[in-house]
């Protein structure tokens, strides 16, 4: 029989839960459920709706079992990074997840390093420092004495608290815990001096176990509910960490950009790299599959295009992805820019505008219809992408030959296209499903399918036809990029 396991993968705008099927070296995937991520804004609060997701997760468990995977090999979670839920000492879930863009954290970063200072945070953690990041989310609730987590009894971020709700098992799972500020980089345990110095409860952080632990069997109730038995095995819990196990690459002359909601730029590591250069360049050391450093950073992505399309959906202009990319690509080339990760773009009401503001304030076009505002984005992206390489090289000190685009964008012919002219290197796009496969693949490995990473990517590269992009017109992309350098952060 060929072995079977099932991915459920959570994004912030959907969810997802697929069946896949290992053949010899390759991989066959079979969606069965898929189902939206709705934010719920609450008395100014902005939640997740765990409780909808938990419910859609079985529903998928359930039409796996009609599709004929009853008994898989593995189930596995996989969801976005830094949020969490507070489990109370009864076991019962004290309220819903608060949302990373929740704007509790404002001023938090700042509050921090009044009491440790910036530069020791990203010694002690090697993180990016983003006010989204889960060490400030827990100070804004310190700082209030919010009765929820006076009384929690066990702190769970979102991947390891839906694995809570199917077996009762209550750990943290290695890649996901890496997101949240709050591990010593080196030692990859929980910082103790970095929770006393901000007054944050040490004692409600789990322990911690790496990617591919097999967590325990599905509770009775859920086995009754879905008809499948399965043990539950922790991947990588963050999705990128997942995504990075599928890149279908081989050497060390490789980047990935993971391409979605966010884009995640940067290499692969054995060690962390943790110093001043790569604190004044923001780049974080995330934990990935076997022992692996994700060293990247963190930037905005399709974010802007799913809120620009959300911002016109409302005023009756509904258009789809593939209308977009036909109307950017006939728009003007080199037209306006803007820098992708002007913190006015975070989470504006209206993103259109908020985009247009930020081409205006730094003495750019204003784009005047969707196929330039499109343009923009794409262009704006594949110039920061640019940056982001040239920063790593310098941090890693070795050059980089190839960008490997995985993920939902590597879909996305256009902006391929301009990543590669922008950046002057070789694009391969592909796989497109790479979270789902990295989740899968490494429950593999966990089940004794596989020895380990390289196996994985083997059958990443038996599996996947990537798409392949040559650089062009590099000397008007350099001088493009001299303007575009002058507007980056």
């Amino acid at each position: 029989m060929k072995p079977e396991f099932i991915a459920g993968d959570f994004g912030a705008e959907s969810g997802r839960v697929i069946v896949g099927r290992l053949t010899g070296r390759k991989l066959t995937l079979e969606e069965v459920h898929r189902f939206p991520n709705p934010q719920v804004r609450i008395l100014g609060h902005i939640y997740w709706d765990v409780l909808h997701l938990f419910r859609e997760l079985k529903r998928g468990l359930i039409l796996a079992a009609q599709s004929g995977c009853r008994e898989p090999a593995g189930i596995g979670l996989d969801t976005w990074g830094v949020d969490f839920g507070l489990v109370n000492e009864d076991g019962t879930l004290s309220g819903f997840p608060v949302a990373y863009r929740d704007s509790r954290t404002d001023g938090m970063m700042e509050a921090a390093f009044e009491r440790v200072p910036r530069d020791e945070i990203y010694q002690l953690t090697g993180i990016q420092l983003m006010q989204i990041n889960t060490v400030f989310q827990l100070l804004s609730l310190a700082r209030r004495e919010a009765s929820a987590l006076q009384s929690a009894r066990r702190l769970l971020f979102m991947p390891d608290l839906f694995n809570y709700l199917l077996t009762g098992v209550s750990s943290s799972e290695e890649t996901i815990a890496s997101t949240s500020q709050l591990l010593d980089a080196r030692t990859r345990t929980w910082s103790d001096g970095l929770f006393e110095r901000l007054g944050l409860p040490i004692e409600i952080m789990p322990e911690i176990r790496p990617s591919g632990s097999i967590l325990g069997s599905l509770l009775p109730e859920v086995q009754e509910e879905t008809g499948v038995t399965a043990s539950v095995i922790a991947p990588a819990g963050h999705d990128t960490a997942c995504a990075v196990a599928a890149v279908p690459a081989a050497g060390d002359d490789w980047a990935f950009l993971s391409s979605g909601t966010w884009s995640l730029l940067g290499a692969e590591l054995k060690a962390p790299i943790i110093n001043q250069a790569s604190l004044k360049a923001n780049f974080t050391n995330e934990g990935g599959f076997a022992g692996r450093i994700r060293f990247l950073r963190n930037n905005m992505g399709m974010w802007l295009l799913e809120r620009c399309r959300a911002k016109w959906r409302d005023r009756g202009e509904d258009v789809d992805y593939g209308q977009l990319v036909e109307l950017a690509e006939a728009a003007a080339k080199a037209r306006s820019l803007f820098d992708p990760d002007h913190p006015n773009l975070l989470n504006p009401p209206d993103m259109p505008r908020a985009i247009a503001e930020c081409c205006r304030t730094a003495g750019q076009p204003v784009p005047e219809d969707k196929g330039q505002f499109v343009r923009a984005i794409f262009e704006s992206l594949a110039l920061k992408y640019r940056l982001l390489l040239e920063h790593l090289e310098r941090l890693r000190g070795r050059p980089i030959t190839r960008l490997h685009v995985v993920g939902g964008g590597s879909r996305n012919r256009l902006l391929n296209q301009l990543t590669a002219d922008a950046t002057g290197i070789e694009v391969i796009a592909g796989p497109a499903e790479a979270t789902a496969t990295g989740n899968i693949l490494i429950q593999a490995v966990a089940a004794g399918f596989l020895s380990g990473l390289d196996e994985v990517r083997e059958v990443v590269r038996n599996t996947v036809v990537p798409g392949h992009y040559q650089p062009r017109d590099r000397e008007a992309w350099d001088a493009r990029y001299e303007d575009a350098r002058k507007l980056f952060r």
